[in-house]
């Protein structure tokens, strides 16, 4: 075990943070740049935290190569919040929803409240163990088309954009962003809960184009309108500071080894390495088609409900928490976001032997 006895944190979320990051959040904590005051005591008007805040931007747009056109919120609320925010803003006859998971299916039902919704492709039909076909979707006379890129629960992931045939992509990113390279430029809106690989939880990442920030409807309370936030650089309410602070953090991070092209290759050999395993175990089960397989979450069974949560409690015991799958589902699942190191990946596959060994008959 480390200096500070720390496990390795399978959890979708809040999840690991780099250990560095910690580091630096720890030696700041009393007193950052010797104000004599934790960032959780500087007021957000303040001109050190205005550096914060900047610095955080700059740093988000450098890792996403952001184009200049789009504009970057820190809200709050989570990604969930999103799923009225949207539709108050683009929905004005209907709307063309992917329903590809859990997450789609609540936006979806937030979406509906505003206007007409169509779910035009959904792999709901087979528990979402698959991600639909959306090659060449029928999209004439909606405003948007939304879905969410990678679904935490039933470990799929979009490996194609979906083709919006023109009208304004909506994207849920909160469990991949900042795991892979991406074209912001495809995208109208893209928004990311920053608990799996932005920061700790508490503060919700919007990428905006800047045609559609002033299109909500006339009722829309001011604290749902993101040209407001917009205007005031994300400081029309007191915004969670420590949490954008430690995002900062992590940007920095990101940026000083390698940037996201580098942390895509790790994601890529971590991913590998577990289902290399997985595939070649006659023991464990996946549960998601091999061509949608997500990087970030990987779900996959005993198939014994008994043995599963057996597989749980002795994982503990090398240091391994989190590995339930969601009550949705069940199962087990290993989410290996950014901050999960390729030790981490290798020791469970080092207990999944030791447990198959014991129990497969």
């Amino acid at each position: 075990m480390n200096k500070y006895n720390r496990i390795f944190n399978f959890a979708a979320g809040p999840a690991m943070l780099p250990e560095e990051v910690l580091e630096t959040a720890k030696n700041e904590l009393m007193n950052y740049k010797n104000s004599g005051m934790s960032v959780m005591e500087i007021s957000h008007r303040s001109s050190l935290f205005n550096d914060i805040i900047t610095e955080a931007e700059n740093n988000l747009r450098k890792l996403l190569n952001v184009p200049n056109n789009y504009k970057i919120l820190f809200l709050q609320g989570g990604a969930s919040t999103q799923f009225s925010t949207v539709p108050l803003h683009l929905l004005k006859t209907k709307a063309a929803y992917i329903n590809s998971g859990h997450w789609s299916s609540r936006a979806i039902i937030d979406a509906k409240v505003f206007g007409d919704v169509d779910i035009v492709a959904s792999s709901e039909n087979d528990k979402f163990s698959y991600i639909p076909d959306c090659s060449n979707l029928n999209l004439s006379g909606y405003d948007y088309l939304y879905y969410c890129d990678n679904n935490t629960i039933y470990g799929t992931k979009f490996k194609e954009v979906p083709d919006s045939k023109g009208i304004p992509l909506v994207c849920d990113m909160s469990s991949c962003i900042l795991s892979e390279v991406i074209d912001v430029s495809k995208y109208g809106i893209i928004f990311a809960g920053a608990q799996k690989n932005i920061g700790p939880a508490g503060v919700t990442i919007v990428i905006i184009r800047e045609d559609l920030i002033n299109n909500c409807r006339e009722y829309t309370p001011n604290i749902l309108k993101y040209k407001i936030h917009s205007d005031k650089n994300s400081l029309y309410n007191t915004p969670p500071t420590y949490t954008i602070y430690m995002c900062g953090l992590v940007f920095k991070y990101l940026l000083n080894n390698g940037g996201i092209e580098e942390q895509e290759k790790r994601n890529l050999e971590k991913a590998k390495y577990l289902y290399d395993y997985l595939d070649n175990s006659l023991f464990y089960k996946t549960l998601a088609e091999k061509n949608s397989r997500s990087i970030m979450n990987v779900v996959f069974t005993t198939g014994n409900k008994e043995l599963d949560l057996l597989f749980v409690e002795e994982a503990k015991e090398y240091g391994l928490e989190n590995l339930k799958g969601h009550k949705v589902l069940g199962g087990l699942r290993a989410s290996i976001y950014n901050a999960m190191p390729l030790e981490g990946v290798i020791r469970l596959v080092d207990f999944m032997k030791t447990f198959e060994e014991r129990h497969h008959v």
